[in-house]
């Protein structure tokens, strides 16, 4: 079990938590590297942001207003 992972794989880890759960050793060895790291965090909010649009988009188009 490795706790420690590159920006890479973090930046991996943060895209693939949108499609499935993280078993629990993946989500600790996220936390750590964001609580390390500052620029991870930087691109996690980026993440959470272009979710909520795709979001706000998918219910825009669903309302038939497109």
């Amino acid at each position: 079990m490795r706790l420690r992972r590159t920006c890479r794989e973090s930046a991996a880890l943060l895209l693939s938590r949108q499609d499935r759960a993280l078993p629990w050793v993946e989500r600790l060895a996220l936390r750590l590297h964001l609580m390390a790291c500052k620029a991870c965090p930087r691109f996690e909010r980026q993440v959470e942001t272009m979710e909520a649009a795709m979001k706000r988009w998918r219910r825009y188009s669903e309302s038939g207003e497109v």
